[in-house]
């Protein structure tokens, strides 16, 4: 039924949480960040999760830039620790940068899934980060031989939900919607935005998710593609 198919990238096959909690666990130890009045390593990460997570979801529905994140994330974790140690927060998102898409952790079942679909399908990637970051993850983690198209926001002048971004990705790929299957782990973003131009879509839903417009497929594993596919 389905020729190619569409993965979002962070959270969907690459473990954002998991890579982003080692970078960290290292910038606490580098900055010292214990002496500066945070309580641990765990509370530091616990909020810089939470808070970075907002800031894309703020990014998706377009109420701030990209450059905001990066300007932002570490002054309001700072905030929320009520620690103020303004001169370190430029130097920690320049580190958190180049650490991070070194890291290789994949979602569980993600290299096999991959393996298994790879010759059966055509793969693609579509991924509102940036661009060279988000290649180096790939790299790093090995996946990048697995998917003949990275469309990111870049170069699709748009990011998800916006239409556009399928549009392109289907027309670069040669593909029409009623082919294709789009598999993200972001409603809004990868689902609505998705089924907006036709695609059927799998939500890659591990916490359960309640939500009205359904998705074509509803998983909370990756294995779960497998039955689909």
């Amino acid at each position: 039924m389905y020729k190619h198919l569409f993965f979002d990238l962070d959270h969907t096959l690459w473990d954002f949480d998991r890579n982003s909690s080692e970078c960290i666990a290292e910038l606490f130890d580098t900055f010292q960040l214990g002496d500066l009045g945070i309580a641990s390593c765990e509370e530091f990460s616990r909020h810089f999760i939470a808070i970075n997570r907002q800031l894309w979801a703020d990014y998706d529905k377009n109420l701030i830039e990209h450059g905001y994140i990066r300007a932002h994330r570490f002054p309001m974790v700072f905030r929320a620790l009520g620690v103020d140690e303004s001169a370190i927060h430029a130097d920690l998102n320049a580190e958190y940068l180049r650490l991070l898409p070194y890291k290789t952790h994949l979602l569980e079942s993600a290299k096999e899934l991959l393996d298994y679909l790879s010759g059966r399908y055509t793969m693609h990637i579509i991924t509102n980060g940036f661009a060279e970051i988000q290649a180096i993850k790939m790299a790093s983690s090995n996946i990048a031989h697995y998917f003949t198209h990275i469309i990111t926001s870049e170069n699709a002048n748009a990011k998800k939900p916006d239409p556009r971004v399928f549009q392109y990705a289907l027309e670069i790929s040669g593909t029409t919607a009623a082919g294709s299957l789009m598999i993200g782990d972001n409603y809004e973003a990868d689902i609505m935005g998705a089924k907006s131009v036709g695609l059927d879509t799998v939500f890659y839903n591990p916490d359960h998710q309640s939500v009205d417009n359904q998705p074509t497929y509803n998983i909370r594993h990756l294995q779960e593609l497998l039955t689909i596919l």
